[in-house]
């Protein structure tokens, strides 16, 4: 009788200690997010929209605010707020004495979609991982294509590599900036139009890639912190968690992965090339021929799978690890590629003033004097030598030995892992192990500097204002971090459901093996729905597409990523 006694007195002791702690949720006392206490009531106070300031442009039907800011304490508001563009035909809208609207949502048809599940676009315009500012003024043109279709277009702010005069620029606070627009859309998603589980970003080049840590870092734990430091709205109105997962990401040329990025360069594109710093005689030719070989340690170490195979890299005589499946596996991504370009295009074709009347006859100018590509006629279809024939012919290496982490710390993605102590930082561990371990093979060349391996050791050792290491912040703006299993952030994040990663093949940006990778490790992701990946032939650096235009390709992408995800609801019902 007296343990029944004592059960019911600790049951109710918890059921008041319960009751308790949900009061002072609901009160916005605390939050359910661990680790993260918040006055709700400020957040409300200083995140909630204000439906009553929206301006109207007739002509084109669209409502817009300009500069309103998406965290409670932005480090600078110019960057850290957002503009939002909205189709006419979602609102009521009401003037205002001063020319202003007051707006509420109406459920109507703009397109494919309604006010209520209308998707919501992000662009993500940072060349080379700049910064980018919220808009100040307003260009229907940047927009109208958009709002036409029915999709809700925010264009948020951000910070970028550098640091600015009273704030911290680098990785990961543009990430993070973007990630605390996301939430705000979410901690307003229900007096604002559109649906906030239904957002896409999209991007070209820094872009690109920040676009694909967006969709692979979905509520990280690393993130946190630097969400809290700009007053984020980690929670809802009720406090209880948001989410800061987004629905899809469109990526072209993402320049990203920088943690091995150097190492690909060089056996993709490095390793055939004899010129500059990769002469023969310099020691950076040596060090380029080390990061290849390192690059196919980690390639085997990632355990990518292609066609449900494990791929691997083997060594070979006419190259450096030229041999094994995912060799084989990356040339039919350039042989794919040129075969894709051979159906889409229709002939003659011009091409740079050139014009060729058959398929053979473009086929002959890319092969010269040396007989690289292989065509067949009767089924219009190639078949390609070798990836160092194609990048002999077709995208020779524009960057020096050390592509992205320069020995001189001149790239933009040093300048993106500086500090507030130091703008440019080194960040290769690779590349740092590598002076470190062979110096004495790279001493005995006489333009070898010693001060290299001394210069990598010490930054790599560098932190930022908030103690990370350079390390965890490469590891957060790396996409393939939360996908592979190689990696401990495997499975701690919630990737977007989909993808489309496009890319211009012969671009010397970055290697094409870079977004191969991410397109392996997200078709293996069981969160991720569906995964395009398109290598587009004859195209470099740029919006590439095999046909039409990027901003029409990327809305039909949407439209079909949401009829799928439409007649999948239809089926569960």
């Amino acid at each position: 009788m007296e343990r029944k006694q004592i059960l019911i007195s600790l049951i109710i002791i918890v059921f008041a200690i319960f009751t308790l702690l949900s009061l002072a949720s609901g009160m916005g006392l605390i939050s359910s997010t661990s680790n993260y206490e918040v006055d709700v009531n400020e957040l409300t106070n200083e995140l909630t929209i204000d439906n009553s300031n929206w301006h109207y442009d007739k002509e084109n039907n669209i409502y817009y605010q300009l500069g309103i800011p998406y965290c409670a304490n932005p480090e600078n508001s110019k960057y850290e707020s957002l503009a939002i563009y909205v189709p006419g035909d979602y609102f009521n809208g009401i003037e205002n004495p001063n020319g202003t609207y007051s707006c509420s949502v109406i459920n109507s048809n703009v397109g494919n979609f309604t006010a209520s599940n209308a998707p919501i676009v992000m662009p993500i315009n940072t060349p080379g991982y700049s910064a980018h500012l919220c808009p100040k003024t307003y260009n229907p043109n940047d927009v109208k294509t958009f709002t036409d279709a029915g999709l809700i277009y925010v264009d948020a702010g951000c910070r970028g590599k550098e640091n600015g005069y009273n704030f911290s620029g680098g990785a990961p606070w543009g990430v993070a900036d973007l990630k605390a627009a996301v939430l705000y859309l979410r901690f307003n998603g229900d007096t604002l139009p559109g649906d906030s589980e239904r957002i896409f970003a999209f991007g070209h080049s820094g872009g690109g890639a920040q676009s694909a840590i967006l969709g692979a870092s979905g509520d990280s734990d690393l993130y946190v912190p630097y969400l809290e430091s700009i007053g984020a709205a980690l929670v809802d109105r009720n406090g209880n968690k948001l989410s800061d997962s987004i629905c899809g990401a469109m990526c072209w040329c993402p320049i990203t992965s920088l943690d091995s990025a150097d190492e690909a360069y060089e056996w993709a594109m490095g390793q055939y090339s004899s010129s500059g710093t990769r002469g023969n005689g310099t020691w950076t030719g040596a060090l380029s021929d080390d990061m290849a070989s390192a690059y196919a340690k980690y390639i085997n170490s990632l355990k990518l799978k292609g066609n449900g195979h494990t791929l691997s890299l083997e060594g070979a005589n006419d190259g450096i690890y030229t041999s094994g499946s995912y060799y084989d596996y990356m040339l039919s991504v350039v042989e794919g590629s040129l075969n894709n370009f051979l159906k889409d295009t229709k002939f003659p074709y011009t091409s740079k003033s050139q014009t060729y009347q058959t398929p053979q006859d473009y086929i002959d100018s890319l092969n010269g004097d040396e007989e690289w590509i292989f065509y067949n006629s009767s089924t219009n279809t190639a078949h390609i030598a070798s990836i160092g024939s194609f990048v002999n012919h077709c995208k020779s290496p524009s960057k020096d030995v050390g592509a992205f982490d320069d020995l001189g710390k001149a790239q933009a993605e040093n300048d993106l892992f500086g500090n507030d102590e130091k703008d440019s930082l080194h960040f290769d561990a690779t590349m740092t192990n590598l002076l470190k371990a062979n110096g004495d093979k790279y001493s005995e060349y006489s333009d070898y500097n010693p001060l290299h391996a001394d210069e990598y050791a010490s930054d790599l050792t560098q932190v930022d204002k908030l103690n990370s290491t350079i390390e965890n912040r490469s590891n957060m703006y790396n996409p393939m971090y939360y996908l592979c299993s190689y990696y401990d952030g495997s499975g701690d994040s919630h990737p977007a459901k989909y993808w489309r990663i496009n890319s211009g093949i012969e671009q010397g940006d970055t290697s094409f093996t870079v977004e191969a990778n991410l397109a392996l490790a997200l078709e293996d992701c069981g969160d991720v729905d569906s995964v395009e990946f398109n290598p587009v032939w004859g195209k470099g650096h740029t919006q590439a597409e095999r046909y039409g235009s990027p901003d029409a390709n990327f809305i039909n992408w949407i439209n079909g990523c949401m009829e799928d995800e439409s007649g999948f609801l239809s089926f569960l019902f």
